[in-house]
């Protein structure tokens, strides 16, 4: 087993300094591969949840999704040789920062213990929207804020405080950035999540951010390939299907996926959309070989590790087990992420290469992808210093260069009226109110009782501020918003999601984006209402009929 740690070690740092050509390092992790055993190799190709706060914390979730003598996630890492673990909220991972780092050093024993190779720890934080972990780390505004301030300077700065805090706590990729040209308005799997619905302002953006995660010494899984930005349903929750030709896909949506290779990127997400011009069997992407191993690896000359979206997305429902394990690693995929059953996966992976349906060759090569990515010290100190001053001072500073005022008509709010905060968001209703001395009326998706209680409060207000979040689809914010415009008072739309809310009701005088609700948004937000700070963004996308991409805020 010293040995085992040993050998690698020797090659990580042969990696990291430079003290090896890379033939040499080549060869020597041939000849760790050549070590390692066949349950060794495949269990490197999983990347799994698992329960609990601590890598010895027992769970009873454990042993039901792993088996017997699995309670806790250190005896998961052991037993199946796990090459990766992905944090969550709802699987305990993630209480505090000093908890986090703990937990990445107990798992980190675990896998050393077992085959000395460090163990991939990731999480999800694009910022915005889809963030894991919250305060006290610096919270990034997310994707289409950035892409706001039209800087791709931001995209890199946000980045490399991002990934600098998460490698604190020991977490050592990011399925981070998202890459997809958000064309369609009503995407539902993209929409903020996007820097923009222009493919060089993408491409630049996730470059960028590309960088920014390098310099902090984190990995990336850039996604969704090839793409989900044309696509209104999100394969967590359905098929998602592109009608667009190949010429389209090629010329709108590969390009960004094609600068972030450029820039370094070792981890790209297979996404399961089903692209019927690039593969005409009609198999999601994570599936299809004329897309992972035809256009990612033979046409972009991608040679990192490829590794799928979740395999527990309702859009791979109508597939069995066999079908997804065995269809993505023959499609050219080297990381199987959240696999229905670990075990089940593995030994189907097992069986696979006993019957010769699969060569140990070919899991050889996912391996030596996977192991070429795995150079950084494995273990953190704790506790862990996240949140700094400058670190924190950096987002807020993004979110002020992001906040696009589109129309002023009420603005700036004064210090004597009478203030209402109403609309989309607990929290973010909550907070706004507070920011601004205002009261408070949330009312989410609204009844229609809702909207009249809204109505006559907005009424006896001098001014209403109403939170929006993707209003485009769904009718009950619309009949809010509308209902409050008809008061014929001062009413502030406020846009905490996507901009294309205002085509919905394009009679509104005064409308405000955010593009985010995260803490430094909404505080940018505010002082942006209060005139206490210009709105500087410019829309990264087009609002039909109404606004065209780049329009700027008015002065």
């Amino acid at each position: 087993m010293t040995r085992r740690i040993l050998t690698l070690a020797l090659v990580v740092l042969m990696a990291v300094t430079g003290l090896a050509t890379p033939a040499t390092a080549h060869d020597e992790l041939g000849r760790r591969i050549a070590a390692m055993t066949l349950p060794e190799k495949v269990g490197q190709m999983i990347v799994s949840y698992a329960y609990g706060d601590t890598a010895t914390t027992a769970s009873a979730a454990n042993e039901a999704m792993f088996g017997a003598g699995t309670a806790t996630a250190a005896q998961a890492v052991a037993k199946y040789h796990l090459g990766g673990v992905i944090y969550f909220t709802w699987s305990g991972n993630l209480v505090s920062p000093p908890q986090i780092a703990a937990l990445s050093n107990g798992l980190q024993r675990a896998a050393m213990a077992d085959t000395g190779i460090p163990l991939q720890i990731s999480t999800d934080q694009e910022g915005g929207t889809v963030n894991r972990i919250g305060a006290p780390l610096a919270i990034s505004p997310g994707s289409m804020a950035i892409g706001a301030t039209f800087d791709p300077r931001t995209a890199y700065d946000a980045a490399r405080v991002s990934g600098t805090e998460l490698r604190a706590l020991g977490i050592t990729v990011t399925h981070a950035p998202v890459v997809d040209v958000n064309t369609n308005p009503r995407n539902s799997a993209d929409g903020v999540r996007a820097f923009s619905d222009r493919t060089a302002h993408v491409a630049a953006f996730g470059a960028a951010a590309e960088r920014g995660y390098r310099a902090a010494g984190i990995g990336t899984s850039a996604k969704h390939f090839p793409g989900l930005g044309d696509t209104t349903v999100n394969t967590d929750n359905g098929v998602a299907v592109t009608d667009e030709s190949r010429a389209e896909i090629l010329r709108t949506h590969v390009p960004p996926f094609r600068a972030v290779i450029a820039a370094g990127a070792p981890s790209i997400m297979a996404a399961h959309i089903v692209a019927p011009s690039l593969d005409p069997t009609g198999v999601p992407a994570s599936l299809s070989k004329p897309i992972i191993t035809g256009l990612l690896r033979e046409r972009l000359g991608f040679r990192g590790v490829v590794v799928t979206d979740a395999l527990e997305a309702a859009a791979l429902e109508d597939y069995t087990d066999e079908q997804v394990i065995l269809g993505a690693v023959r499609a050219g995929v080297d990381q199987l992420l959240m696999p229905r059953s670990v075990p089940g996966a593995i030994r189907i992976l097992l069986d696979a290469v006993a019957s010769g349906q699969l060569s140990e060759r070919r899991i050889d090569q996912s391996v030596r992808r996977i192991l070429e990515t795995k150079t950084t010290h494995p273990y953190v100190s704790e506790p862990p210093t996240v949140g700094t001053p400058s670190a924190v001072a950096t987002m807020a500073r993004i979110a002020q260069r992001s906040i696009t005022t589109l129309r002023a008509a009420a603005l700036p709010l004064r210090p004597e009226q009478k203030v209402l905060v109403t609309g989309w968001g607990v929290g973010t209703t909550t907070t706004l109110a507070t920011a601004l001395g205002a009261t408070r009326l949330y009312t989410g998706s609204p009844s229609d009782a809702l909207i009249a209680q809204a109505v006559e409060a907005a009424r006896q207000a001098d001014v209403t501020v109403v939170t929006t979040f993707n209003a485009w689809g769904d009718t009950a914010q619309q009949k809010l918003v509308t209902a409050l415009l008809a008061t014929g008072r001062p009413i502030v739309v406020a846009a905490v999601g996507t901009p294309y809310d205002l085509a919905s009701f394009p009679e509104a005088k005064t409308y405000v984006v955010a593009y985010g609700y995260q803490p430094p948004s909404l505080a940018a937000l505010a002082a942006v209402l209060r005139g206490e700070a210009r709105a500087p963004g410019r829309l990264p996308v087009t609002v039909d009929g109404l606004y065209p991409y780049g329009a700027k805020a008015v002065r």
